[in-house]
């Protein structure tokens, strides 16, 4: 068969199904199909992605909880301006830890078993916040959720991409970021119920729930097949591939090629091995990528998000404010989850990027040029400590710093929030997977840790449209960074980008 017959008929099968007879191509068109929709695989990325459900909920714990604790009657658990800064950024400081230690649960417990140990500090953090009764308790508890958030931070999302069809790769893997905005939506409408009829601790309580859901779930979900091959564990591999795709489905044709992946790449990685581009080129890109998104002031945001509002005193309520912005941001990560496969990364990040530059220019410009009468700031007057101030008069230009927030979110959600995550676990080599995606959510958390720490303070000192300003040149930065470093990997295999990494060769990613 010529070239020039066979092209068409790879532009319409699988990248797994290359040339072969029309006849041949039917069928292994309905094969691929019938893979592509199988419920198992779907019922598989739902039990790992509770952990992020459960991430999602922890991280802006703080947001509704800081109010409550501030005007505390009890002298052991009423956080002030010192207080509250540590407990908004210890949450980060685990999961630096948990991303430090999963880049050996990966390789030694499985991704799969690596998701379900998050569980036991989860459980314990969010018990601990639940019946705290000083400060310390508190803080414990927020660093274990952190931990916790960090552990499945790594390992979800390499479990996906491992487990996941390459035809639905891109929408899986934006799972992740839709369950922790959901996390977080749930825990904002959750404060404000809970505000109004219970105390705070129910909301610590109410976080128990999707950990032990997602630990039973895990117990019947099959371990990834390229783990189980990095140990040997050839049947079992083959079994797994089989639970994911289907006995229908040509299944074992893909388990050669994984097969054939895992066996280049048996050993472990060495400190020699790292000079190798086909190594350090994509453990640069990820890691760099999880910087640039911090960076970008998505934490600092979210953790601190209804004391921005109160000190920007925008027209509707601070929780109103909050809930409002969680429902555009998983609106947001569902219209990326769906467009991902079509649209592409890059176009994606592009836009992202772009969005957050001039939602967050905008909100520093506001807060820099709006009179303090219009925008309910008080001179001198602490972030933290203004949101015990009373609402002054408000008036519709402050829609400004709520309509900016809402956008810089759903440009973030869009883009970079998700494909940051999801491109971290497609370009990383199977060799140096545990480790790097481990090593990279070390940098992503001890980025986030160092900007909610010295957030406050900044905002303090210099005044709130500083930290504003930062983010929108970072954002700037984030739009060269797409351009010149990040490769497109829409519907290419894993297999695939490993190849264009090794030789460089863009044909392999065509």
């Amino acid at each position: 068969m010529e070239r020039g017959d066979r092209e068409p008929l790879v532009r319409k099968t699988s990248s797994s199904y290359r040339t072969f007879p029309q006849s041949a191509a039917r069928r292994l068109d309905k094969e691929y199909l019938r893979s592509l929709h199988n419920k198992r695989l779907y019922l598989a990325v739902f039990a790992a992605v509770l952990g992020n459900f459960s991430f999602g909920f922890a991280l802006v714990y703080p947001s509704p909880v800081i109010p409550a604790l501030e005007a505390h009657p009890s002298p052991a658990l009423r956080l002030d301006q010192h207080t509250a800064p540590w407990f908004g950024s210890v949450f980060t400081l685990g999961a630096a830890a948990g991303g430090l230690s999963t880049m050996l649960l990966n390789d030694c417990l499985g991704r799969k078993l690596s998701i379900m140990f998050s569980a036991l500090p989860s459980a314990l953090g969010y018990a601990l916040l639940a019946g705290a009764q000083g400060l310390w308790m508190l803080l414990l508890g927020r660093l274990l959720t952190g931990y916790a958030g960090g552990v499945t931070s790594a390992s979800i999302p390499v479990y996906i991409s491992e487990i996941s069809h390459p035809g639905v790769r891109g929408m899986l893997g934006a799972c992740p970021q839709i369950m922790a905005v959901l996390g977080s939506l749930v825990l904002y409408a959750l404060g404000k119920y809970l505000r109004l009829v219970l105390d705070w601790r129910w909301l610590a309580v109410a976080g128990e729930v999707p950990v032990l859901a997602m630990l039973l779930l895990l117990c019947f979900m099959p371990n990834s097949p390229r783990f189980l091959l990095s140990q040997g564990k050839e049947e079992e591999a083959l079994g797994s591939l089989c639970w994911l795709r289907g006995r229908d489905t040509d299944y074992a044709r893909e388990y050669e090629q994984i097969k054939d992946s895992v066996r280049k790449q048996s050993r472990r990685v060495s400190c020699a091995e790292l000079k190798d581009p086909f190594l350090y080129k994509p453990i640069l890109i990820a890691g760099g990528m999880r910087f640039l998104q911090q960076l970008s002031g998505v934490t600092c945001i979210l953790v601190y998000l209804q004391s921005i509002f109160k000190k920007t005193s925008v027209i509707l309520k601070p929780e109103y404010d909050a809930a409002l912005v969680g429902l555009v941001r998983l609106f947001s990560v569902a219209i990326a989850a769906v467009s991902m496969d079509k649209a592409g990364r890059k176009i994606l990040l592009f836009v992202s990027a772009g969005v957050m530059l001039v939602s967050n220019l905008t909100m520093g410009i506001y807060i820099h040029l709006v009179p303090a009468s219009h925008n309910g700031t008080v001179a001198n007057a602490t972030l933290v400590s203004s949101a015990n101030l009373p609402a002054e008069p408000t008036n519709y230009i402050t829609l400004i710093p709520l309509l900016a927030t809402m956008f810089f979110i759903m440009g973030y959600a869009v883009g970079w929030g998700p494909i940051t995550w999801l491109l971290m676990s497609e370009i990383l080599p199977l060799k140096a997977r545990g480790v790097a995606s481990g090593l990279c959510v070390v940098v992503s958390w001890l980025t986030a840790f160092t900007l909610t720490q010295f957030f406050l303070p900044v905002v303090n000192a210099f005044g709130l449209e500083v930290p504003f300003l930062f983010f929108a040149v970072i954002s700037a930065g984030n739009i060269l960074f797409t351009g010149c470093c990040v490769p497109e990997t829409k519907g290419r295999s894993l297999e695939q980008i490993e190849a264009f990494f090794r030789t460089g060769r863009r044909s392999f990613m065509r």
